[in-house]
């Protein structure tokens, strides 16, 4: 029988590229090509060895990309002393701490949770909202009983180092956000399984000190997280705000569709906002993996690290940023 052009083109890409793909049943289409030797890879934003070591502990046993992604975001989440993620988070201005974080797996599913409190793992949440829910994102009260009937537990986030901290803020209450005051200010990890699947995971307690009810990128899909199985997967760290109008991880992810290294992906997403944004007192970079095990990142200002494992061992990252030292 004489095919026709378009199911020529869309056999030859699956015998081509290698590529996981849904068929229009949901089923997974899987080919045979051998996969990258940068397969199994986990990358994550900032200096974040505890991060990796979780999610490569699940993906060096073959394990699924989205259980890594979402073991190593609980590591800094559970971590008192990094207050600028889950449990010992900097609070807002009304003293509460509020987190944000969503997850997305490689079939495109994705779930969030924003201004959640009393929560230790909000990225847990995050994952139960895309699995046991048929909506992407809970916010406030809402995601808070929603946890609570998960089988989370409500507990203090306010550690005596943030609520310290805090007291001294409130003597002259000034908001003035600065260029990495809190150098773990978003915990973003992205990571490919022994399949060649992607997974993403992001996560903060949001800027110190916020007005109540402020909600960042982190949480938002295509902003502070984005995944395309057969592209890459992209995520950001820095100003939200900033991240948001720019539509930042998606961005990234494109243009890697288009041809861009992730190197080059991340820097041309930075340059958007370089171009339009007055950048003295604002930090953002990205991190980004496409589907070979390839990653890349780029940053507004210098200082920006990401922290990448493999089958080679653990290794701290000097991001390239527009500005220079």
């Amino acid at each position: 029988m004489k095919q026709t052009r378009r199911k020529f083109i869309n056999s030859s890409i699956v015998i081509t590229t290698g590529v996981i793909l849904q068929s229009c049943e949901g089923k997974e289409i899987t080919t045979n090509k051998e996969l990258s030797k940068n397969i199994p890879i986990v990358v994550s934003t900032w200096k974040n060895e505890g991060a990796n070591n979780a999610a490569w502990e699940v993906l060096s046993k073959n394990g699924k990309s989205i259980d890594a992604v979402e073991a190593g975001a609980r590591i800094p989440e559970g971590d008192p002393a990094d207050q600028s993620v889950g449990y010992g988070g900097r609070p807002d201005r009304d003293g509460n701490v509020t987190l944000d974080a969503c997850i997305m797996n490689h079939l495109g599913g994705c779930g969030a949770v924003t201004y959640l409190q009393h929560i230790k793992h909000p990225i847990s949440v995050a994952r139960k909202v895309m699995e046991e829910t048929p909506h992407v994102m809970l916010s406030g009260d809402g995601a808070l009983q929603f946890a609570l009937a998960q089988g989370f537990s409500k507990e203090n986030l306010l550690t005596e180092a943030s609520k310290k901290e805090y007291e001294e803020w409130l003597v002259k209450a000034e908001y003035k956000p600065k260029v990495n005051i809190e150098l773990h200010d978003t915990i973003g990890i992205i990571g490919i399984d022994s399949d060649g699947n992607l997974s993403g995971a992001c996560t903060t307690s949001g800027l110190a000190y916020k007005m109540a009810g402020r909600i960042g990128d982190s949480p938002i899909i295509g902003a502070g997280l984005y995944v395309d199985n057969e592209i890459g997967a992209a995520v950001a760290t820095g100003m939200g705000e900033l991240v948001m109008r720019s539509v930042g991880s998606f961005l990234v992810v494109e243009l890697m569709r288009q041809g861009m290294s992730p190197f080059e992906a991340c820097k041309e997403a930075v340059m958007r906002i370089v171009r339009k944004q007055d950048i003295t007192d604002i930090q953002v970079g990205y991190i980004a993996l496409d589907k070979n095990g390839n990653f890349g990142a780029y940053s507004v200002k210098p200082d920006f690290v990401f922290t990448v494992s493999d089958q080679s061992g653990i290794k701290i990252h000097d991001s390239e940023s527009y500005e220079t030292k």
